[in-house]
């Protein structure tokens, strides 16, 4: 199994990176892509314990914004982690999320939820890139919600009253300096409608004339016929197709490599990088 995207303690999931590995093993994957959100704090750590079968592909989700302010995640895989022009970008993106999530915690006080920064960083773990699955387990320790699947249905969605959007670059701006970096860029989860409002069809040319490679097209957001329109779109535009689970560990229904990417979509989106930076035993 091929899984090109995942969450670690260093952004908003629950395992370590070690963990992480361990649990990849553990399941059987043969490729496991560590995409913390804007930020690669977890790269040494999942490369100390790489063993036996398994190959690492160090990447990170970007936080994005369209100049019309939808929310967009683009993979980065596979680049260079000492290019200061995307690890400035990596910095800026996460510096922004302390205002946002300051102004989020404002609206749920005005709607009458009790909820602190204090409540916030006390249920972090050190070094994690702060978000939305921290305000959530803050919210579930509260016994206001039950699970950060519930915050994301109701609460944080980005549909919600609560929900405030922050600085980020926009998708072409993340995919040119992926691919300045000499890493490859793949749309996460773009037709994940649930989540509030998502691209349409014809925003994709911009992403492929900036250099977009792949479309995340099997994930547990997309509905049967999300999936069939991005497969068709991904054809059409020579892009490669991936599926992975976007795993967070505990909190959240995904399980690790409930969606796979094709062994031959995985060569061909390697083939793109400028090195070959997976990390094998």
């Amino acid at each position: 199994m091929i899984d090109l995207h995942a969450h670690t303690t260093c952004s908003d999931g629950t395992e370590t990176p070690r963990q992480l590995v361990n649990n990849a093993i553990i399941h059987g994957l043969s490729v496991l892509a560590i995409t913390d959100h804007d930020s690669i704090a977890g790269w040494q750590e999942a490369s100390s314990a790489v063993r036996g079968n398994l190959s690492l592909v160090p990447g990170a989700e970007i936080s994005c914004l369209t100049l019309d302010g939808i929310s967009v995640h683009m993979l980065g895989l596979l680049f260079d982690a000492s290019n200061a022009q995307m690890l400035r970008m990596l910095d800026e993106t996460r510096d922004s999320r302390i205002p946002r999530m300051v102004k989020m915690v404002e609206l749920l006080n005005a709607g009458g939820y009790d909820i602190t920064m204090e409540d916030i960083e006390s249920v972090m773990p050190t070094g994690a890139t702060l978000g939305r699955p921290h305000l959530a387990d803050a919210l579930v320790a509260k016994k206001f919600i039950s699970s950060r699947d519930e915050a994301f249905k109701g609460l944080l969605n980005n549909d919600s009253e609560y929900y405030v959007s922050h600085m980020a670059p926009t998708p072409e701006v993340a995919i040119a300096q992926i691919r300045s970096a000499g890493g490859v860029a793949v749309i996460a989860h773009p037709f994940a409608s649930h989540r509030g409002e998502t691209l349409d069809t014809s925003n994709f040319d911009s992403l492929v004339a900036a250099g977009l490679n792949g479309i995340e097209v099997d994930h547990r957001d997309h509905s049967t016929s999300e999936r069939a329109a991005l497969r068709a779109i991904a054809k059409d535009l020579d892009l490669v197709i991936t599926g992975s689970s976007d795993y967070h560990g505990t909190g959240k229904l995904n399980l690790l490599g409930e969606n796979s990417t094709d062994p031959g979509e995985w060569t061909r989106l390697e083939s793109l990088a400028n090195a070959r930076r997976v990390v094998k035993l």
